[in-house]
């Protein structure tokens, strides 16, 4: 199969069974996602989620959050990964988004990575998430399942060359989608440890799955 043909099954499949797929991120505005994805970073959904609402309830705006000392923001985060330096970027963030951005979150990567803590990834999700931008954030689930998969060769050994790949194939439309979809299938059906292939829909197209536990076919070119 060709790497064309894997990603038009895999497109296909997800634009007709999952049309609309969302962060699990808990937010209700461009700033609160900023602050989440951001604390999101070597932590699950689920414990930001838990810990975002006090977070949101004292620090509402970045005018709130620009005031505070990283002491106080830490009590709020404390059961989150790297908290210290969380802490730290999340002020300084405040800080030059009503210095630099009228306390604005900004719609361009090359903006939002200026903003301290912020790196590509959580750049490229705030791009796709907020603004719909044809951006490819890759975590270790989009990372894992794409060159799982096959729908990247396995000389892509970096999450930029994972999305540069990704980006060759994937119609500009798409993208803010797909990013969801492999996090999404990541999650919940290709684990890391012990892959679903039981239930995977995508076992047809599946390089992975081929060469442990059906016929291997030739590796793309």
């Amino acid at each position: 199969m060709q790497r064309k043909e894997r990603f038009e099954k895999f497109l296909n499949y997800f634009s007709t069974h999952s049309p609309e797929p969302e962060t699990e991120l808990v937010y209700s505005n461009p700033y609160e996602l900023l602050v989440a994805v951001s604390l999101s970073a070597q932590c699950t959904d689920k414990r930001v989620n838990l810990t975002t609402p006090k977070l949101f309830e004292r620090f509402p705006d970045p005018y709130a959050l620009a005031q505070a000392s990283s002491d106080e923001v830490f009590s709020y985060i404390r059961s989150i990964s790297y908290p210290n330096n969380k802490a730290k970027h999340l002020v300084g963030m405040a800080q030059m988004l009503l210095k630099d951005f009228n306390g604005e979150v900004p719609s361009t990567v090359e903006e939002l990575i200026k903003l301290p803590g912020v790196g590509r990834k959580t750049a490229n999700v705030i791009a796709s998430v907020i603004w719909q931008q044809p951006t490819m954030a890759v975590d270790t689930h989009v990372f894992r399942v794409s060159r799982r998969i096959g729908l990247v060769p396995q000389t892509a050994t970096t999450p930029l060359a994972v999305e540069k790949q990704l980006m060759k194939y994937i119609p500009t439309e798409l993208v803010h989608k797909a990013h969801h979809w492999l996090i999404l299938h990541g999650r919940y059906t290709c684990l890391a440890r012990t892959p679903k292939c039981e239930v995977c829909p995508l076992t047809e197209i599946c390089m992975w799955y081929a060469k442990n536990i059906g016929k291997a076919p030739k590796s793309d070119k």
